[in-house]
This record gives C-alpha cells, structure tokens and sequence, in this order.
C-alpha cells in the first residue's frame, strides 16, 4: 500500500492505518529503535509505541515523508526509553558517549538535548550536513542520529575504527566552525 493510501486511513481513522504502518515499515521502525536501545523487547515496546504515537498525530499533521516522519517518533521515544533507563547511571550508553562528543559543538549555556530540539538549530545542521562528502555526512548520521558504535560504523563503511574517529573529530571542528559563523557561539 502506498503512504498516502496508508496517510489516508489515518485521517479516516480507520485501525487498518496501524497494521499496514507495521506491515510496510515495522521493520524499519524496529531497526531505528534498536540501534538505539541494542534490547529486543524494548525495541519492540517503542516500535508499538510509534504507532500510538503516529495515530495521535495523524490528524492534524499530514506527514510529507511518512518513513522518515515515522523515524522521528521512533527515535524520539526510544532515546527517552534510554534517558530514563540510564537514568541511575550516567556516563554509560552510545548516547550519553554520543551527546558528550557532540557538546564541544553545542553552546554550553544550553543542554545538547535541548538545542538539538530548536528548529534554528536544527535548520543550520541540515545546512552544514547538506555540504558535506557524502561518506562523511554518512558516517555522521550514524554516529550521531542512529548512535552507532564506531566499530559498527567501521564496519559498515569498510574503514578502520581510527578512521572514523578522525574524520568525526574533522567533521565535529568543521560544525563548530558553521555554527559559529551562522551567530551560535559557546
């Protein structure tokens, strides 16, 4: 079924919406969650999540990507199922190790959890991402939007893990240059 059939059954409020959402993209969602949470059950618990959370939505949002706005959701709760799980123990996780190496580039005045949520912020990131090589921005949105290990991300790119160090401290130095030349300073 196509998104806009399935957008449809949203606005009709028709419960098929929810099955054929997890029909054609419960896959995807569960993989956005547990490179996230790296726990099956909990994955499985935000992916049913995103559901709920794509029906309450669905009016009056009328998303323009349907997999990309589903990813948002899925993502979204799945960091606050990780936030609340590491609660007790901070300084353990890929995103509590992830938002650390990001607050370098971040204005300190404010958390990085709460600029990365502004759409001024947001709007500059996707501008300086937009300019980058497409294996560098690549290995950037796994490390910092899917929270990838650096092994993983090696991995996946056939590079050593000191490679991808390098070239994300390169590209964490090129953001801190962008943001400040777009007025965001620490």
């Amino acid at each position: 079924m196509e998104d806009t059939e399935i957008i449809a059954l949203y606005w009709a409020r028709d419960e098929r919406a929810v099955s054929e959402t997890a029909e054609k993209y419960g896959r995807y969602c569960h993989s956005v969650a547990y490179r996230i949470l790296q726990n099956k059950e909990d994955s499985e618990e935000c992916v049913n999540d995103t559901y709920t959370g794509a029906w309450n939505t669905i009016p009056p949002h009328r998303p323009e990507l349907f997999s990309a706005f589903l990813a948002k959701i899925t993502r979204r709760i799945s960091l606050n199922r990780l936030r609340n799980k590491t609660a007790e123990r901070r300084g353990s996780g890929q995103y509590t190790v992830t938002l650390e190496e990001l607050t370098e580039c971040i204005p300190s005045s404010l958390s990085a959890e709460d600029t990365l949520e502004t759409h001024e912020l947001t709007r500059i990131i996707n501008k300086f991402l937009d300019g980058l090589p497409t294996d560098e921005r690549r290995v950037f949105l796994c490390r910092y939007w899917y929270l990838d290990p650096i092994k993983d991300i090696a991995k996946r790119f056939s590079f050593g893990e000191s490679k991808v160090k390098m070239m994300l401290k390169r590209t964490r130095e090129k953001l801190l240059i962008h943001l400040e030349k777009e007025g965001i300073t620490l």
